[in-house]
């Protein structure tokens, strides 16, 4: 299975975008995809790879700026998904955010592997984060994203993490670019009313305001 996606991983960015160009997968649709592929079900896991890769790979070009880069962390991050979908819970996060948090994990060790810190500098990091494990942002919008409704949720993923445009959502998605604006607006007022309640408001909804 990871022969096959790391096989797959390889594409560039823009096969996968034509391969897949007018394709939508509602939550429901993904779910089951995860759960078999959760299974060992190879199929599930192309589909996965089908549905997802595109969009991996522009989050992942976003961090390390490169687009070849980008195309190895993608070949990285499906190829890790064999071996720890199966730790994946629905009732926990999106799917996709998951699937953003172990992208961006796998772009900062990429970008550590070829620039290394000195060791008393990353030691000292590490203690800053277990610090305080609340402070990480990340940590704390997939937390408040986990609380909206599905379809808002949705749409302010594909909009601020895979940066898709409200037209490409909306083909995305199977629903009017009117609906999508709908959507952005109210889960984007409720995710920012979460933060705050959660204290996480000036930093993480501040970088959404901006987007």
């Amino acid at each position: 299975m990871e022969g096959q996606a790391q096989a797959q991983a390889g594409q560039s960015c823009a096969t996968v975008h034509d391969q897949r160009t007018g394709a939508s997968a509602t939550g429901a649709t993904v779910a089951r995809a995860v759960k078999r592929a959760q299974e060992g079900d190879r199929d599930a896991l192309s589909f996965l790879y089908m549905r997802f890769a595109e969009d991996i790979c522009g989050y992942a070009r976003s961090i390390v700026h490169d687009h070849h880069e980008a195309e190895d962390v993608t070949q990285q991050v499906f190829a890790k998904l064999t071996r720890v979908i199966g730790k994946y819970e629905q009732r926990e996060v999106p799917f996709f955010a998951w699937m953003l948090r172990v992208t961006r994990n796998v772009a900062l060790d990429h970008l550590r592997k070829q620039n290394p810190l000195p060791v008393e500098e990353v030691r000292a990091d590490d203690r800053n984060v277990r610090a305080s494990p609340a402070d990480d942002p990340l940590r704390e919008l997939t937390a408040a994203l986990a609380t909206l409704p599905h379809a808002q949720r949705e749409v302010l993923v594909l909009r601020h993490f895979a940066g898709l445009s409200p037209t490409e959502i909306a083909q995305r998605v199977g629903k009017s670019e009117g609906s999508i604006h709908g959507l952005h607006h109210r889960g984007r007022r409720s995710l920012i009313a979460e933060l705050t309640e959660r204290g996480a408001a000036p930093s993480t909804s501040a970088s959404l305001r901006a987007l």
